[in-house]
């Protein structure tokens, strides 16, 4: 199985890292070959310009967007690793799903959209500076479920078989933080 985690936190030594380490090493473990995306780490550039997305419709993408796409096409999973800031992704992940899901590669029309990345299977690691029950009464959990497992993933064709969210970790202990990567341990051990 290959997977490519798409990594999105700015700050070496996250919370964030840790969980995307855990992820990573026990894909390898059970062995999965993963690629990483570190997208603060790359550099990479969220900016969809109006020539580039009107290229898309003609099947012509900028080389950092072809190199990502052709990782993606090579995935049997697809994993996010990212926090949760202002209830919703990091602007270079949306970024990256603006240029990389792109029309002609992640999806197109015919009789409505159709979803080209069927097969491929997505899991999401969330952090988030708020509890549990603040998200879920503000509707904020309900939402990134429309915006990203149904929305984005949905829409391209792909099953979302985990979005764990991982309440708190900066206010948390280090008891509950190893906790939270012992949960994200097993779940990777199931995507495998």
């Amino acid at each position: 199985m290959k997977a490519l985690i798409v990594y999105a936190h700015p700050k070496e030594g996250s919370f964030c890292e840790a969980v995307r380490l855990a992820v990573e090493e026990e894909l390898r473990r059970r062995g999965a070959s993963c690629e990483v995306e570190d997208l603060y780490a790359q550099g990479f550039d969220p900016l969809l310009t109006a020539e580039e997305q009107a290229g898309a419709f003609k099947g012509m993408f900028p080389e950092d967007v072809r190199r990502a796409q052709a990782r993606v096409a090579e995935a049997d999973l697809l994993v996010l690793v990212h926090p949760l800031w202002w209830s919703s992704v990091p602007a270079i992940l949306k970024g990256w799903i603006d240029r990389v899901l792109a029309y002609g590669f992640a999806y197109d029309f015919g009789d409505g959209m159709r979803g080209l990345l069927k097969g491929k299977r997505v899991a999401l690691f969330t952090s988030t500076g708020a509890s549990e029950e603040v998200l879920r009464q503000g509707g904020t959990l309900d939402a990134l479920k429309v915006f990203l497992d149904e929305g984005v993933f949905g829409s391209c064709g792909m099953e979302v078989v985990l979005h764990r969210y991982l309440f708190g970790p900066c206010g948390a202990s280090d008891e509950e933080r190893r906790v939270m990567l012992e949960t994200v341990r097993r779940d990777a051990q199931t995507l495998a």
